[in-house]
């Protein structure tokens, strides 16, 4: 059977440039566009400003804006990581006891239908103004995904190949640690990246809860001064921010799932 003929180098990069190209160039068209309706229907400033009042205003306060973006990166890696440790922590605890799993489950369920930003200020009265509590609001609301996508990636396993390994001997645990959790880590590396963005929020509603440092403290103290500018320019920092621990999920799938389909000529 032949073989698929693997792209030489440079038509791989060709490829991997291809592929973010299209993107770039309609943001360029959308920030152009942006600029040109700003000074054709003489928008104010005050409510909505121009790409390049946004952007002078990353450059006069890049200072700010890179203490606050490392202030709330590391509450999103914090609270990322602890969301990834309770929400597959979760998923193996309703497999591996089906019984307790199916009482947890809908109370999981159940809690994910609480309004998170209600729960903002109840952390803050707990434990303060410093990283927990915008830690504890990243974990309840970047935990599910993580669960949901690891239990449908084990119950994704051929019923009938569990059968063949109970058969021969094969107990709960070494199915699950040997077959199950293998096989769901495609699906948990499609729960940490929906995680990573729902992490970036949890830490600017936990900043807007209360703060005194990181990018959602200046977005609030930008929007109380009037200065809609810098929120932007806010928010663009925000934005990168969370394109960043999006992309380092992409990398840590490499690592963990070399095998995938979409790494097989790379």
């Amino acid at each position: 059977m032949s073989q698929r003929p693997v792209p030489p180098a440079e038509a791989r990069d060709w490829i991997e440039t291809a592929t973010w190209l299209p993107a770039l160039v309609l943001a360029v068209l959308v920030v152009a566009l942006w600029e040109a309706a700003i000074h054709l229907f003489n928008v104010s400033a005050f409510i909505v400003p121009a790409p390049s009042a946004i952007a002078l205003s990353l450059v006069d306060n890049a200072g700010s804006l890179a203490g606050a973006a490392l202030v709330t990166a590391q509450e999103i890696f914090v609270g990322f990581a602890a969301a990834a440790i309770v929400g597959f922590g979760l998923a193996l605890v309703i497999v591996r006891f089906p019984l307790f799993g199916r009482a947890l489950y809908p109370l999981v369920v159940l809690f994910q239908n609480v309004p998170k930003v209600a729960l903002a200020p109840i952390f803050i009265l707990w434990f303060g103004y410093d990283l927990m509590p915008k830690v504890g609001l990243i974990v309840v609301i970047a935990f599910f995904p993580v669960t949901l996508s690891v239990l449908a990636g084990i119950e994704a396993v051929d019923p009938a190949l569990t059968a063949v390994l109970r058969s021969v001997g094969a107990g709960r645990d070494d199915i699950l640690f040997r077959v199950q959790i293998p096989h769901a880590l495609p699906n948990l590396i499609a729960g940490l990246k929906i995680a990573a963005t729902f992490s970036v929020i949890g830490a600017i509603v936990g900043e807007f809860a209360g703060a005194s440092a990181g990018l959602g403290y200046i977005i609030q103290f930008a929007s109380t001064q009037l200065d809609t500018a810098l929120v932007f320019a806010a928010l663009v920092v925000v934005s990168f921010v969370g394109v960043g621990f999006y992309y380092a999920v992409e990398a840590l799938e490499r690592i963990i799932v070399p095998w995938a389909p979409k790494f097989a000529h790379a």
